[in-house]
């Protein structure tokens, strides 16, 4: 499939987003190891959960990206699930309570192979007729369960060997095998009315390639979580590579607990420069809006950071909106 046959469906809004990103699961694999390795079982405080939920809300946050992966009861995949996972009646209670809030919930499915240890056995049969089949269910079945959301994120982020060199097994897919699988997955997303998001790394590494097949009806967020925007190089020139290209953007920062520096943020600064950054050099018309995100399971030893990050967005909303 080529780039300019991936159908255009926009659905542009007026209200800027300001979207925080939750985790459900954290199999992200990536990593993993530093957090006490894959999990069993599910593991997110509801006490941290609706904290949060509450905090947004507080702070005009009108958008959360729920992390899901195998932290559902899937009806056609139960195969993947965590144990004690939300079933499908328990999300749709939580959605309804967000929705209530004034928060539009997106659903989070990372099929990126470098993080996918969630989808258990699946995750070694990439790019096969089964993985496919199981995909499809899977995309289909969240978007059933958010009642057709504007948007679905499919992660794609950090497919890469640098990434993977710790693994026991090594899954990497590049040139038209990654783009092929992508437009299968966003394909799905289109057959039902809705709007693919990605991280958009992959343009880091892969320029002229990225500009050439990514679609401009495929969300993007760039990501940055330093505080030096004018010398970071690749990591913040994508954002002006991608504004000059014509891609709809939401920008994304963090403010995260660190494992190696004994679980404390020190980005403090960072989500909102990357307000004041993206606001100043990307059009109006493509700035959807910005997210932030905090890399850390929802439990309540993190949540003090949790908190501390939706506030931050909060501060930075209050600051561009000012201006």
């Amino acid at each position: 499939m080529r780039k300019e046959e991936v159908h255009e469906n926009l659905n542009d809004t007026e209200e800027r987003i300001w979207a925080c990103f939750m985790h459900l699961s954290f199999n992200f694999a990536g990593g993993i190891r530093n957090w006490g390795g894959l999990r069993d079982e599910f593991e997110p405080d509801s006490s941290t959960w609706d904290a949060a939920i509450d905090r947004m809300a507080v702070q005009g946050i009108n958008m959360v990206l729920m992390n899901l992966d195998d932290s559902v009861l899937w009806r056609i995949h139960p195969e993947i699930s965590l144990k004690n996972s939300w079933t499908p009646e328990r999300l749709r209670i939580e959605l309804d309570k967000i929705r209530k809030k004034g928060i539009e919930p997106i659903p989070v499915l990372n099929f990126a192979a470098t993080h996918d240890a969630w989808l258990g056995e699946y995750a070694k049969m990439v790019s096969t007729p089964k993985y496919y089949e199981v995909c499809r269910d899977l995309i289909a079945e969240a978007i059933d369960l958010f009642d057709a959301p504007r948007f679905i994120h499919f992660g794609m982020d950090e497919e890469t060997y640098h990434h993977q060199k710790h693994f026991d097994y090594v899954v990497i897919r590049q040139k038209e095998a990654w783009w092929a699988d992508l437009y299968f997955y966003i394909s799905e997303a289109f057959k039902k009315g809705v709007r693919p998001w990605v991280w958009s790394d992959y343009v880091w590494h892969h320029p002229e390639e990225f500009f050439k097949m990514m679609p401009k009806s495929v969300v993007q967020s760039n990501w940055y979580y330093g505080e030096t925007f004018a010398t970071d190089g690749k990591y913040t020139q994508a954002y002006l590579d991608l504004e000059r290209e014509g891609y709809d953007q939401i920008p994304t920062g963090s403010y995260h607990a660190i494992p190696a520096q004994d679980f404390k943020a020190t980005n403090e600064m960072n989500v909102g420069k990357t307000v004041e950054f993206c606001a100043e050099h990307i059009n109006d018309q493509r700035l959807l809006g910005f997210m932030q995100t905090f890399w850390m399971p929802t439990t309540r030893q993190f949540e003090p950071t949790i908190l501390k990050a939706i506030d931050l967005l909060g501060e930075a909303k209050s600051e561009f909106q000012d201006k």
